[in-house]
């Protein structure tokens, strides 16, 4: 497929600094990691995962490293986490209870069809990885809190996990 499903002028382009797809328009000069209004997100979901998804080694040799995957996540904290404050709210106040049941709410759309992972973490996710889609990058074992690692690693590419209970909060996790 060579059709990223872009709108006219966009292309998709690999930072070689955080080894993640990023979007730039050659006209304007413009460079983001969210995709541009009038992204057909099927077409470029299908063009990622060939040639910037977990299996795609790139051209000069970089990408999936022995024994590490790579993953993405919607992290929702609660007033328990670790930390409970985030980039879209400076104090934490809901329970852990409603913050699974915000996370089944959210696994109930993606399971469905109605919205990607992705597209959620952008906006809804306590993590600041929120701007890149969720995405975590790749990672081995030890790199993360066990149970996250843990459900991480069973996950075949593509499968999404139920909600994932860690000392951060709780998540969702796409490998």
């Amino acid at each position: 497929m060579s059709d990223p499903g872009l709108p006219a002028g966009w292309e998709v382009r690999h930072s070689n600094s955080k080894n993640l797809p990023y979007f730039f328009n050659a006209a304007t000069k413009e460079s983001r990691w969210e995709y541009p209004n009038g992204t057909d997100t099927e077409k470029l979901k299908a063009y990622i995962d060939q040639h910037h998804g977990t299996a795609a080694v790139r051209p000069d040799g970089r990408g999936a490293k022995e024994g590490k995957i790579r993953a993405a996540h919607l992290l929702v904290k609660h007033k328990n986490s670790r930390r409970p404050s985030s980039w879209r709210e400076a104090d934490i106040t809901r329970t852990k209870e409603d913050a699974i049941g915000i996370l089944e709410g959210y696994e109930e759309r993606i399971r469905s069809g109605e919205i990607t992972l992705g597209d959620l973490a952008v906006t809804e996710s306590d993590c600041s990885s929120a701007r890149k889609r969720g995405d975590l990058g790749f990672f081995g074992p030890g790199e993360m809190q066990k149970e996250f690692e843990d459900v991480a690693f069973a996950l075949k590419p593509g499968e999404i996990s139920h909600v994932v209970d860690t000392a951060s909060g709780e998540h969702l996790i796409q490998r």
